[in-house]
């Protein structure tokens, strides 16, 4: 089964509390960040702490995931690099792009990783829809593509495509962190220091490379009504 074919609604079940919604304001540290997740997804396995999916901008960096291939950083002295457990290749973070980590009980939910990664696509799909723009699932790569018909065609005869969201998850005890980001509008020549998700022969874009005058605030708010869709109802963080 292709993930365009699987069934992306991840509803809790009856009686679950609302996913908490928290946006962080400024850049966010990405070691402080990464230990906020783990601790937050530990206090939802226990079950003390409501799920949650969490805002943030980072200052520029690399990620380097469990399948990152050394080669694939280009210029490791460019920005600080951070080795995570994250599933995935290099990524890069930095301002103008939002990071959505999402900490998700999937006991609650569907305990399939495949599902729940082609849910988050859908979340960001449907978020992009709602901007007048498609963006499109890949069977051999994960993220979000979008193509670039006023480019010339790849070798291959294909259209030319651009990456505009990365997706990157871990899982403890079935509860999910990390997850998603998408270029609002990063600068775009920091990529260029790594192959993005070891995919070559693409480009990466972003919501205003493309022509769409919107702001972090329009993208959060575009966000949170798409993952309503299909994870269920959110409430804001205390």
């Amino acid at each position: 089964m292709q993930r365009n074919d699987i069934e992306t609604g991840f509803f809790a079940t009856a009686g679950s509390p609302p996913v908490r919604w928290l946006v962080a304001p400024g850049l966010t540290d990405y070691e402080e960040a990464v230990a906020f997740m783990e601790g937050r997804a530990e206090a939802i396995a226990k079950g003390t702490a409501d799920e949650l999916v969490w805002l943030v901008e980072h200052p520029p960096l690399y990620t380097a995931g469990t399948s990152a291939d050394e080669a694939d950083l280009l210029t490791p002295d460019r920005f600080p690099v951070h080795r995570t457990g994250r599933g995935g290749e290099y990524t890069y973070h930095g301002p103008g792009q939002r990071v959505g980590y999402v900490m998700l009980d999937l006991k609650r939910r569907r305990c399939d990783v495949r599902a729940f990664v082609s849910a988050l696509e859908a979340w960001v799909i449907e978020t992009l829809d709602s901007m007048n723009i498609k963006g499109e699932r890949r069977e051999d790569r994960v993220g979000v593509w979008v193509t670039r018909p006023e480019r010339p065609a790849l070798p291959d005869g294909s259209p030319a495509e651009d990456k505009i969201a990365a997706i990157g998850i871990r899982l403890r005890r079935w509860v999910s962190f990390h997850g998603i980001s998408i270029n609002v509008e990063p600068d775009l020549e920091h990529f260029s220091g790594i192959v993005p998700c070891g995919v070559t022969g693409h480009g990466v874009t972003s919501l205003v490379d493309l022509g769409l005058p919107v702001t972090m605030a329009d993208t959060d708010v575009a966000l949170r009504q798409s993952f309503e869709t299909i994870f269920g109802p959110t409430s804001d963080a205390p």
